[in-house]
């Protein structure tokens, strides 16, 4: 019998994963960022020696600051633009694995600043795919892009990897410029028809809209939620029947692991796209996902703000996860009302000092204990 640090028996994932992860050298890029950070967290209770190479966290109650990550990985601040910076690391560091995640992750800000986005998200992901290619150290790459790198048709249906990539506006067709490039790399640099002369293995992710505690970024909903829950103020929402699949951060976060995991073991076979969604209970609108954030803090109001002009986001989206069931055994085991309240917890774990350190690792092991895999 294997027992995992709380002294339980380690489930068929947490031993797949602590085997493949522990004393490797993980590079995160975007570590201080939301999922970095609990992708960071997460690497280093399995064992690994975690660097990180990012910008500065976005405010002092992220993530990042709130679980002290600093003290127990290689923080190395920097641009993902920063080729020659960037090279210097990979140097340095000589990782095994390579978690890219460093983006401009929000759609209002691409309106904003278009040029900025695709710098970030089309040259950043080369510099990185550039530096993995030179160096001899790096087996298993994983892009993380997004849900909305594809064609956004509207429809009922999930999008599955072999549907169009597309992008409305500058933020989601980054997403899916990046995809693309990443497709090239494979095809042109690292074909898993010809991996016995390179040894290394290339996927990208993508994943729903993501939840949890320590995100503080502008223009997200839950952030927005518990900014005005602190201040009693209204929660105000742009657009209350938009439908997104909800997932709780640990769920694709747990779907990267694993496929790193598959990708480490069998590189030719798992190299490529991936989708990591939610059940379908959990596509639910926004004003359902405010309401249950409002339930579980256990006060307070949302309201519809009708903005006079506002730019284009999607009505419908999900995705389809067929992909990660039938091949690596994945599937989501938390529901909607679960991923809200693990997130409240945090958030209000957070507001009252408590130890969030303590925090992270419960609700890691405790993911662990339950996660689904074949």
């Amino acid at each position: 019998m294997r027992l995992g640090k709380s002294g339980n028996k380690m489930s068929k994932a947490e031993t797949t994963l602590r085997r493949c992860y522990k004393n490797k050298r993980i590079m995160v890029t975007g570590h201080t960022g939301f999922k970095g950070s609990w992708l960071s967290f997460w690497l280093k209770e399995l064992g690994a020696e975690v660097i990180g190479y990012a910008l500065d966290p976005y405010t002092q109650r992220d993530n990042f600051v709130q679980s002290h990550l600093s003290r127990s990985m290689i923080d190395i601040r920097g641009d993902i633009r920063d080729h020659s910076k960037l090279q210097r690391v990979f140097k340095k560091y000589s990782p095994e694995f390579v978690f890219h995640l460093a983006a401009q992750s929000l759609v209002r800000e691409g309106y904003q600043n278009p040029k900025e986005t695709y710098d970030i998200n089309i040259g950043g992901t080369v510099n990185v795919l550039e530096n993995c290619r030179a160096s001899e150290s790096v087996r298993v790459i994983i892009n993380v892009t997004s849900d909305k790198c594809y064609e956004n048709k509207e429809w009922i249906w999930g999008y599955r990897e072999t549907d169009a990539l597309g992008g409305y506006d500058p933020y989601s067709s980054s997403k899916a410029c990046s995809e693309i490039l990443t497709a090239a790399w494979r095809n042109s640099f690292f074909n898993p028809k010809s991996w016995r002369s390179h040894g290394k293995s290339l996927s990208s992710v993508r994943a729903g809209n993501v939840i949890g505690g320590g995100d503080w970024a502008k223009d997200r909903i839950i952030p927005d939620c518990i900014g005005a829950l602190e201040k009693k103020k209204s929660i105000e929402i742009r657009n209350p029947q938009a439908t997104r699949p909800w997932q709780y951060v640990l769920e694709p976060l747990g779907g990267y692991l694993l496929l790193g995991a598959y990708m480490a073991t069998a590189p030719q076979k798992y190299s490529g796209a991936w989708n990591f969604g939610p059940d379908i209970s959990s596509i639910v609108s926004v004003q359902k996902l405010v309401e249950l954030v409002v339930h579980f803090w256990g006060e307070g109001k949302w309201q519809h703000l009708r903005e006079k002009s506002k730019p284009h986001e999607a009505g419908l989206l999900a995705l389809d996860t067929h992909k990660a069931y039938f091949e690596l055994g994945w599937k989501p085991c938390l529901g909607i009302e679960e991923a809200v309240l693990n997130t409240i917890v945090w958030y209000k774990a957070a507001h009252s000092n408590k130890n969030i350190p303590e925090l992270c690792n419960n609700q890691i092991q405790e993911y662990m204990r339950n996660m689904q895999i074949g």
